[in-house]
């Protein structure tokens, strides 16, 4: 009967715990739907943002503070995690790519250098807070508050310090949304921005010469014969700060989706994982039972057998 007992116990265990995946399931689907419309949402105005700028002929002349290129002699990493858990791989993996970025620029930066490392979310604050040869800065708020002016106010220090030549290279490392079954780890340089005839000169590299000309010949028919209105200039100087607080914001969405998709996912794994195991358990108690009660009767019919001689 000590046998019986245990596996009650552990079915009564495996039953409460596929409840709670099963809940946690659903509300990471209600959060996932509203962060996917979110990111859905956002991406077409960043996209379009990004090409207005793009499109405007800058002859690769730096306009703003931000296009200006320096020796990375301070660092800045954003890493973008979570704060909370259950989700699979989603942090473990933005963390290791975090790593090797910080052993990269430990390993390049002068001796004068400094690496800083700003820390979103608290799964990446508690490991990262555990280095002693990186500048950590903590904002694990910001997730719980993602309204495009939060974010933007963490943007606008980002780019004010690049500005003031107090950091001199940006890199994000986060999570972009896929769909709910994958993520894409991502990291990207937010600044110096770099301007499109540089793309253009990088995709050229890449491509044969008639495809160069093909998309160039594309490219100039489709540009249009803009009257800018009051300069060239002014309109990139006011324009690129709004792109870059967007692809920040941009970056967060991914991010927010790409978390409640990695958990709602896990929990459903694990949900089924515990109607597995219950089946196991189930069978178990069963076979067990049988043997107890075959056993009793067997006992009974003994001592009957006894009796009667």
């Amino acid at each position: 009967m000590a046998n019986l007992k245990e596996v009650r116990t552990r079915i009564g265990s495996v039953s409460s715990t596929q409840q709670i995946t099963s809940a946690m399931k659903m509300v990471s689907a209600a959060k996932f739907r509203r962060a996917q419309n979110a990111i859905i949402g956002m991406r077409p105005y960043a996209a379009q943002l990004d090409e207005i700028v793009s499109d405007i002929d800058t002859g690769g002349e730096v306009l703003t503070p931000y296009h200006a290129v320096r020796p990375p002699k301070n660092v800045l990493l954003v890493v973008v995690t979570s704060n909370k858990g259950l989700c699979g791989a989603f942090n473990s993996n933005v963390i290791k790519q975090a790593t090797a970025r910080i052993e990269h620029y430990t390993n390049l930066l002068p001796e004068d250098g400094e690496l800083r490392v700003m820390s979103i979310g608290k799964k990446s604050s508690e490991l990262l807070a555990r280095r002693n040869d990186i500048a950590l800065t903590v904002n694990d708020d910001l997730l719980d508050n993602a309204t495009f002016d939060a974010v933007a106010e963490v943007a606008d220090g980002i780019m004010n310090a690049f500005a003031n030549k107090e950091i001199d290279l940006v890199e994000v490392v986060y999570n972009q949304f896929k769909n709910s079954l994958s993520q894409v780890l991502s990291t990207d340089q937010l600044l110096p921005l770099i301007p499109n005839t540089q793309k253009n000169r990088s995709n050229q590299n890449n491509q044969n010469i008639q495809t160069i000309q093909s998309t160039q010949t594309t490219q100039t028919a489709q540009r249009n014969d803009y009257i800018y209105e009051p300069s060239k200039e002014d309109i990139v100087r006011s324009m690129v700060p709004l792109m870059l607080r967007s692809t920040f914001y941009r970056m967060l969405l991914d991010s927010l989706a790409s978390e409640h998709g990695a958990r709602m996912t896990a929990m459903q794994k694990a949900t089924d994982n515990a109607t597995e195991l219950l089946k196991d358990l189930r069978l178990s108690y069963n076979k067990a039972r049988q043997a107890a009660i075959t056993n009793e009767i067997i006992e009974i019919v003994s001592g009957s057998e006894a009796l009667k001689g």
